[in-house]
């Protein structure tokens, strides 16, 4: 049991570190897009780059943040009847969703978006747009880094309820 739950408090501190990380983004992002109507309103200019620096930090955001938000229970389901359950019937349905749902899509995702990162790599792929960013293959090696991440938790999150199940839960938050 001790194993286990060394396992799952490990998982659990690189999604919370990872979250810490991309919380940061947030604060860059605002940024960014106070800077891009400063100059488009006010200077009368606009960048591409800065546009798509936008759309990049977001994208890396809600990508990255997924885990986090699979870990501190803020992802979105219907609680109509869940918020009813008992600790071990809240486990059984965790542990059936994760098994059934989440980690077949992760890995199905993380499988289905190797190809088109590994080839967005291969051809060192930027922006079509003139003025746009360069390194467009790092944004896209975000999609399959994001679902390891979600897969991850999602492991933590079973093995939680399992311990659940066993009668030995990890108390939340725990050592993360």
């Amino acid at each position: 049991m001790q194993t286990l739950k060394s396992l799952i408090t490990g998982i659990e501190w690189l999604i919370s570190w990872s979250g810490r990380v991309v919380s940061w983004l947030a604060l860059l992002l605002v940024l960014v897009v106070v800077y891009d109507v400063f100059t488009r309103y006010v200077l009368s200019a606009s960048s591409v780059a800065v546009q798509e620096l936008e759309w990049h930090l977001f994208a890396l955001m809600f990508l990255i943040a997924a885990g986090v938000t699979l870990q501190k229970d803020k992802h979105v389901r219907v609680d109509v009847l869940y918020s009813r359950f008992s600790a071990k019937q809240k486990a059984v349905v965790n542990i059936a969703g994760g098994l059934l749902f989440l980690l077949p899509f992760s890995v199905m995702l993380i499988t289905a978006s190797w190809p088109f990162v590994v080839n967005s790599f291969l051809i060192m792929e930027s922006s079509p747009d003139p003025g746009g960013l360069p390194y467009r293959f790092l944004l896209k090696a975000a999609i399959p880094a994001g679902f390891i991440l979600l897969l991850l938790q999602g492991v933590a999150s079973i093995l939680r309820s399992v311990l659940v199940l066993a009668g030995n839960p990890l108390k939340p938050d725990s050592d993360v």
